[in-house]
């Protein structure tokens, strides 16, 4: 039972640091100037950024990735001419350096191939490090704009795009990946550039044991909920993951902005109440998925099978938990071996719209959308005109919130639909399969990067569907994010009154908390039940797939 305090003091860390943090990034981001600044954003723009409208931020944010995604993507597909490839690894071909490309622009690092046997030292550096700095700035990015737009009245420019971007990266990423990366040098965890070490095995046959700059990687990958590890097996693996203490410190960054990012909201829209009523919303919502996932696994015959032994269940169940909570790929067990009824949390949480913590910056602004949403039906069922925040909400704010809510849903079913028909990239039979191919999309469309292991997803059809489905479930609910708050920005902000709906109450968080499961249980609940429900039923019969 000691291994239970684990959960207690890894939370409340979290309830301690967040607000603290949260409040210092909107120190640093909101601020007219700081120390440094001043002479790289007069040369790259010639002076000060000038304020941008809706339509120019986003511009800017989409023109940034397509530049960016070229670039990377001529890294991944030519690494063979490049340096920094010491087993000389031939280039990716085109559909899986598409899709990996997509993946790490989008924060949702899934991985179709293993790191260490198919990336170079260089492709790993140059080509994808960078992408989970600027992914996770891009977030920083989008929500700092948001928050902007609801705490303004009357206003069309809210913020710099270049500029946030610029203080999210080498403010905040990078100077919290600097420290974390020497903390986990200090726990072993390898950081060089020396060539693999070539050894004879306990069997007499030869290893190559692959090492790199691992460190430097794996701190980025957690701290901006990106995911994807230097090694095919991630944070299981012992040279990337090698003690308890590297295991909580990488957990711990992994929730550590993500919950920052509530109290950086409520620090923009002034409301200190508003974001702890978010937050414990948060907080009730994996504290429950915890619950669940560890009593399954505890009562089950799955309880230590494809788990990490260096770790215990608790340790393990948290990861799991946490990572579907926070869109973070990365693994320190494999989700595929979790009883049925505990993989289905995960894949739950997923499906939630990675909502719950979520990313970076990204799950305060999908939050964003569901409270719009909330306080709409709520003004409806109480006569009321629907208002957040002293915004009214309108026409035109409810179908965009429609848009970003749905459409990653459209991707999740209908890929999922095709994929069973086309055959593709599952192992399994009978409910698991479902399982596997659900998880994958939905993985896929929420940006989260996990997978259930028997899912291979390195063909045509997996790597295209799946590279689609990132880009709409990131894109398109930035888009939608976007065009809700500038709309609610340009609208005269009215004076709080008794009359006002309250959403910064215990009882706005009950109607968020069943709003978000109610949305989710209305898209998911059949499939869910013929997959994860459905298999745990049977395995409890001796029925195993």
């Amino acid at each position: 039972m000691d291994e239970l305090f684990y959960f207690p003091v890894y939370f409340g860390f979290l309830i301690l640091l967040s607000p603290l943090f949260g409040y210092f990034m909107a120190y640093l981001l909101n601020a007219k100037s700081l120390p440094g600044e001043s002479w790289i954003l007069s040369f790259l723009f010639s002076g000060a950024p000038k304020e941008q409208t809706s339509k120019e931020y986003l511009k800017s944010l989409f023109t940034f990735h397509l530049l960016l995604g070229v670039f990377s993507f001529l890294i991944l597909r030519f690494q063979n001419r490049l340096p920094l490839n010491p087993i000389h690894l031939p280039g990716m071909n085109w559909d899986l350096a598409l899709n990996t490309c997509i993946s790490f622009l989008t924060n949702t690092n899934w991985q179709a191939y293993s790191g260490e046997s198919q990336l170079s030292y260089f492709s790993q550096m140059v080509g994808l490090a960078p992408l989970n700095f600027l992914s996770a700035g891009v977030g920083l990015s989008v929500l700092m704009f948001v928050g902007r737009a609801i705490s303004a009245s009357s206003e069309s420019v809210f913020g710099n795009f270049w500029r946030d971007l610029y203080r999210s990266v080498f403010y905040i990423l990078l100077p919290l990946s600097v420290i974390i990366a020497f903390l986990l040098v200090g726990e072993g965890v390898v950081q060089t550039f020396l060539d693999p070490v070539v050894i004879n095995g306990i069997s007499g046959n030869v290893q190559t044991i692959p090492l790199g700059p691992v460190a430097s990687q794996v701190a980025i990958k957690q701290l901006g909920t990106n995911g994807g590890g230097f090694y095919g097996v991630n944070s299981a693996h012992p040279l990337e993951n090698p003690t308890p203490i590297s295991n909580f410190i990488q957990l711990f960054a992994i929730l550590l902005l993500p919950g920052s990012c509530v109290f950086l909201y409520g620090k923009l829209v002034g409301s200190f109440r508003h974001a702890w009523t978010i937050f414990f919303v948060m907080l009730l919502s994996i504290t429950l998925a915890f619950t669940g996932a560890y009593l399954s696994e505890n009562t089950g015959a799955s309880a230590w099978e494809g788990k990490e032994t260096r770790f215990n269940l608790v340790e393990s169940t948290l990861w799991m938990t946490a990572t579907t909570a926070a869109s973070n790929g990365s693994v320190n067990s494999m989700h595929d071996s979790f009883s049925p009824l505990a993989g289905g949390i995960g894949l739950f949480q997923i499906m939630l719209g990675e909502v719950i913590f979520g990313g970076v910056g990204a799950g305060m602004y999908g939050m964003f959308l569901f409270l719009i949403l909330t306080v709409f039906l709520s003004g409806l069922m109480t006569g009321r005109t629907p208002e957040y925040l002293g915004k009214k909400i309108g026409k035109f704010e409810i179908k965009w919130t429609l848009v970003g809510i749905l459409a990653p849903t459209f991707c999740i079913l209908i890929g999922t639909v095709v994929s069973i028909f086309l055959k593709s990239g599952y192992s399994a039979h009978g409910p698991h399969a479902l399982s596997q191919i659900l998880y994958a999309f939905s993985s896929a469309s929420n940006n989260n990067g996990s997978a259930f292991a028997g899912f291979s997803a390195d063909t045509l059809w997996g790597n295209l569907s799946l590279g689609f489905s990132m880009l709409i479930g990131r894109f398109v609910v930035i888009a939608s994010v976007i065009f809700v708050s500038s709309s609610l920005g340009k609208k005269i902000k009215a004076e709080a009154s008794e009359g006002n709906f309250k959403t910064d109450t215990a009882l706005f968080g009950i109607l968020l908390l069943s709003i978000l499961l109610l949305v989710c249980g209305l898209s998911f609940f059949p499939v869910i039940v013929l997959g994860p429900i459905f298999e745990h039923i049977l395995m409890l019969n001796g029925d195993l797939f």
